[in-house]
């Protein structure tokens, strides 16, 4: 048997037979669960003859049958053809009746054929990069700020310097367009700081864990958050603790800490790009009713191009990975693992563990192997 091409090169067609016999022993295993399950009143559980069965269940027994047997044959025969599916297939022409052999049609894509041709004489341009001292200890400053710890500080009260975990809530003073109230918890507040209102370090300071302040600040016209600009709100904050910032020494230690790491998940096209896109909206505040009364259909579709221009790259990179004889071996892999265990605090078998059970870490592995055969392409151009 072999596979109808359709119109489109991408598009197959097969049409599959299953065997008498295998419809038959199908069926009997299931009327055999039926059996034990059934509760027909005049029988015993388990006691149902299995004609009653096949009397009483008879359409449920057929659907069974075939939700067993289709996926199962689909699968066999197409890798049988040799035909990789990248679809859910849709089955047609579906003939199933007890005692006969079933037989149906399915339609499904495949990945397209694809030459590739006249990479090797690619050639990128090689701008000359230079960095200044400044742009160095300015990274470098980032890169603190963001493994900077908080510690706790006890037996005194708020100074400048000091960070004041508060929570707070906020009123705007007079009913203003777009003024909306405000509550945070937990927020650290950096006293005396250069992006701090000077109402928040002039009423916090001097305050102890425990005590409560209210006062009124006053957001200038060009102030960053638009929400905030221009308007006055009353606010009443609490002081739940004082913390201190340190910052890690620019050393040995503190460049190995923040290793080489790749992204930990392959961007899975729309699907995925649309996840991500609702988790930061989440992220934001955006509530889940909301998110509800998003139009995903108009969404999908504004997701549509660049996706297609990834699997497009994808599909290209690897099909170069295969003709280089490109490979990812296990140390790499395990790289990778361990960078994502240094990063999330779990340790290296349990993120190892999840990645296989989610289908992950073959998506890692092809990830990096696209990574390195666009390594390739740069240095082929060089």
């Amino acid at each position: 048997m072999s596979a109808t091409e359709t119109t489109a090169s991408t598009k197959r067609e097969i049409e599959i037979e299953i065997p008498t016999e295998e419809v038959s022993r199908e069926t009997d295993v299931l009327v055999q669960k039926y059996q034990k399950l059934a509760r027909i009143p005049g029988f015993r559980p388990g006691h149902v003859p299995p004609s009653i069965i096949r009397q009483r269940f008879s359409q449920d027994i057929q659907n069974d049958v075939v939700d067993a047997l289709v996926p199962r044959y689909f699968r066999k025969e197409t890798e049988r053809l040799g035909l990789i599916p990248v679809s859910q297939p849709r089955v047609t022409d579906l003939h199933a009746h007890e005692g006969e052999a079933m037989h149906f049609k399915a339609s499904f894509e495949v990945m397209p054929e694809i030459k590739v041709e006249g990479y090797k004489e690619l050639r990128a341009e090689h701008p000359q990069i230079s960095v200044t001292e400044q742009e160095v200890e300015e990274s470098l400053k980032s890169l603190q700020e963001q493994k900077a710890t908080f510690s706790p500080i006890e037996g005194r009260t708020i100074a400048d310097g000091d960070y004041a975990q508060v929570s707070l809530d906020g009123t705007p003073k007079r009913d203003e367009e777009g003024a909306k109230p405000v509550h945070m918890d937990d927020v650290l507040v950096e006293i005396g700081g250069k992006n701090t209102m000077p109402e928040f370090t002039a009423n916090l300071r001097g305050a102890a864990p425990g005590d409560e302040r209210v006062f009124e600040v006053n957001y200038p016209q060009d102030f960053s958050d638009e929400r905030l600009r221009g308007k006055t709100f009353t606010y009443r904050v609490k002081v739940n603790a004082i913390k201190q910032k340190a910052l890690p020494e620019l050393n040995d230690d503190f460049s190995k800490e923040l290793g080489e790491f790749s992204e930990a998940l392959v961007e899975r096209q729309i699907d995925v790009r649309l996840e991500r896109g609702l988790r930061a909206l989440a992220a934001q505040g955006m509530r889940s009713e909301d998110m509800k009364k998003m139009d995903l259909a108009r969404v999908r579709v504004g997701q549509r191009e660049q996706a297609l221009q990834e699997v497009k790259a994808s599909l290209l990179l690897e099909k170069i990975a295969d003709q280089e004889k490109i490979d990812v071996g296990d140390e790499e892999i395990d790289r990778e693992i361990e960078a994502l265990a240094g990063q999330t605090n779990q340790a290296p078998d349990a993120i190892r563990a999840r990645l296989t059970r989610d289908g992950a870490l073959d998506r890692i592995r092809n990830r990096i192997r696209n990574e390195k055969a666009l390594d390739f392409l740069y240095r082929q151009s060089a």
